[in-house]
C-alpha cells in the first residue's frame, strides 16, 4: 500500500508501506475513503518533536471495514467505520468513566499511521463506530472531522463547561479551535469570542456561530477580551494551540470561577503557581476522548444539522501529501484532507 512517511523535518514522502495484518484478535483492517493531515502533525514535520527515523504519519481515519480478527464482533467487512485517533478498548474502568483517551490499553493511531490506503485498528470494538449506512460522499469530510478536530473541540468546549447564557472565548483559529466554536455554538453559548486575525477564518468561525472576533493577541488580546465581559472576563476559554502564551492568554481572559478547557498539543507550557493561584479558574482537558462523543457526532452530522466539514480547504490525492505539510506549515491551507 501506499503511505506518507517522515523522514526528517520537512521531508514527508509518501511510499510502498508493508500491507497491515491482523496482529491481535480484536483487531480490524479497514481501506481508508479520507484521511487528513493534523495541525499537531506540524511539530514533527518542523522538527520541534523527535520522532523515530522514517515514521508513518497520520492518526485521523474513515474508511470501510476489510477484515476483523476472530474476537470483534461489534463491526463487520463492509461497514464504513469512523475511529478516534487514540484506539481504546472501551471497557476498562477509565473508559467507562468516559475517558477513553486514557483507557489502560490505548494505542495511540498516530503510531500507525493512517495517511495510507489501509490501516490496521487495535481493539476495533471500543474504537470503531459504524454509521447508519453508506454516506453520501458530501458529508465524508465532516465525518472524518469528526475523527479528531470536532471531538476535540467538543471536549474542549465541555471541559469549559460550556452551557446556555454563557460567555466563551476561544483561543486558536485552527481546525480544532474552528470547531470548538461550532460546538461552543451547539452547547449553547450565548456569546462566542473567536480569536483570530486571519479573514478566511474569522469568516468561517462566523459560520460555526462565533458572535465576535478579537484580532489581537497575547496581553492586548485579554484587554479587548475584558472590554467585552465589563473587566469581569469570560465565563470560559477554550485553549486550542499548545503554547505558553495561549495558554496564558485562556486563563487571563477568564473570570474567577471560570473555566478553562485546554486542548491544544501542549508544548514548553510552565504555568506560573501564583497566577494560577490567584486566578480562581478552573482547569481540565488534554488528548480528547473522542470516542465518548463520536455517536453524538455521527448522528449530528448523519442528520446535517452541523457541517464541521468546511473546516478542510484544501484536497489532495494522497500522493500530494507533501504540498499538503506544506500548505498548513505556511497556513494557506487550515486543514489538508486526502484521498488515498
Amino acid at each position: 500500500m501506499r503511505g506518507a512517511v517522515l523522514h526528517g523535518p520537512g521531508d514527508v514522502r509518501v511510499e510502498e508501506r508493508r500491507d497491515p495484518e491482523i496482529v491481535e484478535p480484536t483487531d480490524a483492517i479497514i481501506r481508508l475513503t479520507a484521511t487528513c493531515i493534523c495541525g499537531s502533525d506540524l511539530w514533527s514535520y518542523r522538527g520541534l518533536e523527535e520522532t523515530a527515523e522514517a515514521a508513518p504519519m497520520g492518526h485521523e481515519y474513515v474508511g470501510v471495514v476489510e477484515e476483523v480478527g476472530p474476537e470483534v464482533t461489534r463491526v463487520r467487512p463492509g461497514q464504513f467505520v469512523v475511529g478516534s485517533f487514540w484506539a481504546s478498548d472501551n471497557t476498562c474502568e477509565i473508559c467507562r468513566a468516559g475517558y477513553q483517551s486514557g483507557c489502560v490499553n490505548r494505542v495511540l493511531m498516530g503510531s500507525i499511521g493512517t495517511q495510507a490506503q489501509l490501516a490496521r485498528i487495535p481493539h476495533a470494538d471500543g474504537t470503531l463506530v459504524a454509521t447508519p449506512g453508506t454516506p453520501d460522499p458530501d458529508i465524508v469530510p465532516s465525518l472524518l472531522a469528526a475523527s479528531d478536530v470536532l471531538g476535540t473541540g467538543w471536549f474542549g468546549a465541555v471541559a469549559a463547561a460550556v452551557e446556555p447564557g454563557k460567555t466563551v472565548v476561544v483561543v486558536g483559529d485552527g481546525a480544532v479551535g474552528l470547531c470548538a466554536v461550532l460546538a461552543a455554538g451547539r452547547l449553547g453559548a450565548e456569546r462566542i469570542v473567536a480569536m483570530t486575525r486571519h479573514a478566511p477564518r474569522q469568516e468561517l468561525a462566523r459560520a460555526f456561530g462565533a458572535t465576535d472576533i478579537v484580532a489581537e493577541r497575547g496581553d492586548e488580546g485579554v484587554a479587548r477580551i475584558m472590554e467585552l465581559t465589563n473587566g469581569l472576563g469570560a465565563h470560559s476559554a477554550i485553549e486550542a494551540v499548545g503554547t505558553q502564551e495561549s495558554m496564558l492568554q485562556a486563563i487571563r481572559s477568564t473570570r474567577p470561577g471560570g473555566h478553562v478547557g485546554f486542548i491544544g498539543y501542549a508544548h514548553d507550557v510552565a504555568l506560573p503557581g501564583d497566577e494560577l493561584f490567584f486566578s480562581l479558574v478552573h482547569l481540565h482537558g488534554g488528548p480528547a476522548p473522542v470516542r465518548q462523543y463520536l455517536p453524538h457526532l455521527i448522528d449530528l452530522i448523519w442528520n446535517r444539522e452541523i457541517d464541521p466539514g468546511r473546516v478542510f480547504d484544501m484536497t489532495l490525492p494522497l500522493d500530494e501529501a507533501a504540498e499538503g505539510y506544506r500548505a498548513m506549515n505556511e497556513r494557506r491551507a487550515v486543514k489538508v484532507l486526502l484521498t488515498p
